[in-house]
């Protein structure tokens, strides 16, 4: 992940004959830790302040290094760091002396582009280069808003990194990128919160003009998307009347703050599909063909799809889930909890692989009182998480993946009744292992795998606490000690879901096996 250490996570499942277990790694990536460099180097090409250059790719995207896709119609995708697009990556890319498409899957291209085009914008404007505050209008000229409220808490979010600074960690410890913070830097005033009644307790009012009725129509569905873009850009664009795209509320990257755009009580226009129930599990059948505006609030997250999500962001956007459930009489569950890209999968892939349902919801019920967070501890106190959640105590324990696993048997000795495997890459993709705990407890933590020469033999477990807050880590060789529980560390753990999460974050061309965890 390129972006603060979290476990972030999807569930999914496959399966393999016992000799077809993958030896390929995968594709080659420039996706690689440490921007540090590359940063320095594009900031001392194109004469742009370093500090400058990290902290608008910060406010773009936390550092990582995005696939974007169309959430709005005529909404082109951003690629990389910098979220590159339109005249950012055309007129960036050519003063760069690059192609687009290596602006658009290169990281060192995408700064080197994205330091051009900042190059260009401060000779248009004329600004005294070594004066970070006087990159003001270039911020504003880059971000390409013209809604003024949402261009001034564009270039105040890039400002405060500038002053406030901002770092973040790979999942094997190296740092992606570092803006030490600035004290001569001062931060402008954010734009006033316009003063409206909300329905959701805390939330800011950004009125959007684009919304209609939803006449007979009670609420029943809540839709959860992605910005494929940053929290101002986002709202902007969903209250502007040329638009004709809306959504009920926006939630910032970091879960700090909530806008909302259109009533519940009034249909926006979120999601271009009418509803099917043969996409949501065959509930609400009575309702196909009825446009889903008509029935759903729509929250959308800023960020993308190819990205992961904050801890913050998560809990922010349970609480927000849970108020409207509870508003509208709504179960908390999947059926009614839904992803834009399973209700319209010909053009959509939002919230995306990396949302992490199972743990969402549990928080949506958590935070409604729905006994989310009140399971019973394991037998003994020992909890046992395996491979396959057939074979787990879903009140205690589960295992949920992000990217691509395989599940084999094709090496004996594995516990349960099978195990997942995973080629090593760069990426943020883990096998997570859930636990829940009563109470705060001191909590020793094992491991089993089975071995195999295309192992990995730095193979990362990092461990969380139910704040998503980084305990411990401890990296194995997955090549020996086979077929039985090894212990990983003894770590203070909060009450709560917890998590260990099985990194893929290691040298390329190796596999990593997720099979069980021990919490004793």
């Amino acid at each position: 992940m390129k972006g603060t250490s979290l476990a972030l996570l999807a569930l999914g499942f496959a399966f393999a004959c016992s000799t077809d277990e993958p030896t390929d790694a995968l594709p080659p990536t420039e996706d690689t830790a440490g921007y540090d460099d590359d940063f320095a180097r594009a900031a001392a090409d194109h004469d742009v302040p370093v500090e400058l250059l990290k902290a608008i790719a910060y406010v773009e995207t936390g550092w990582n290094m995005v696939r974007g896709e169309e959430e709005h119609d005529g909404h082109e995708p951003a690629s990389g760091i910098f979220a590159l697009r339109g005249d950012n990556l055309a007129l960036g890319a050519a003063a760069a002396g690059v192609s687009e498409d290596l602006a658009r899957t290169d990281a060192a291209a995408n700064i080197a582009t994205a330091a051009a085009r900042l190059s260009l914008l401060a000779d248009e404007q004329g600004v005294a280069r070594a004066d970070l505050a006087a990159w003001t209008p270039v911020i504003a000229a880059w971000s390409g808003i013209t809604d003024e409220d949402a261009l001034q808490t564009y270039v105040h979010d890039v400002m405060t990194v500038l002053a406030n600074g901002a770092t973040a960690i790979a999942e094997d410890g190296t740092v992606i990128a570092l803006v030490e913070p600035n004290g001569t830097v001062e931060v402008p005033a954010a734009p006033g919160t316009p003063r409206a009644t909300v329905d959701f307790p805390g939330a800011i009012w950004r009125g959007s003009p684009n919304f209609s009725s939803r006449g007979s129509f009670g609420v029943s569905l809540v839709v959860i998307h992605t910005c494929e873009g940053g929290y101002a850009g986002c709202w902007a664009t969903l209250r502007s009347a040329s638009s004709g795209v809306s959504a009920h509320y926006v939630v910032k990257e970091d879960g700090s703050e909530v806008t909302q755009l259109v009533r519940e009580s009034n249909k926006a226009w979120h999601i271009s599909a009418d509803y099917a129930c043969s996409r949501n599990n065959n509930q609400q059948c009575n309702r196909n063909g009825v446009g889903t505006n008509s029935f759903s609030v729509g929250i959308e997250h800023a960020g993308f799809a190819s990205s992961t999500f904050s801890t913050g962001m998560i809990e922010k956007s349970a609480k927000l889930t849970c108020d409207i459930a509870k508003s509208h009489n709504m179960p908390r569950d999947r059926n009614h909890i839904v992803g834009h890209g399973q209700l319209q999968p010909w053009n959509r892939t939002d919230p995306g692989p990396n949302w992490p349902w199972s743990h969402y919801v549990d928080r949506v019920r958590a935070a409604c009182g729905d006994g989310g967070t009140t399971p019973p501890p394991g037998p003994g106190g020992v909890i046992v998480i395996d491979s396959n959640n057939a074979n787990n105590n879903a009140a205690v324990a589960r295992i949920e993946l992000t990217g691509t696993w395989t599940s084999t048997t094709s090496t004996a000795g594995y516990y349960g009744s099978g195990y997942w495997t995973a080629p090593t890459s760069q990426t943020s993709a883990p096998a997570t292992f859930w636990f829940y705990l009563p109470a705060a407890g001191t909590k020793t933590i094992d491991a089993w795998w089975t071995t195999g020469s295309n192992r990995s033999t730095a193979a990362p477990f990092i461990a969380f606490n139910a704040a998503g807050t980084e305990v411990g880590r401890k990296t194995v060789n997955q090549q020996t000690n086979g077929s039985r529980w090894v212990t990983l560390g003894t770590w203070n753990f909060s009450a709560g879901w917890n998590q260990v999460a099985l990194s893929r974050w290691a040298a390329s061309g190796k596999f990593v096996v997720a099979d069980a965890v021990r919490v004793r």
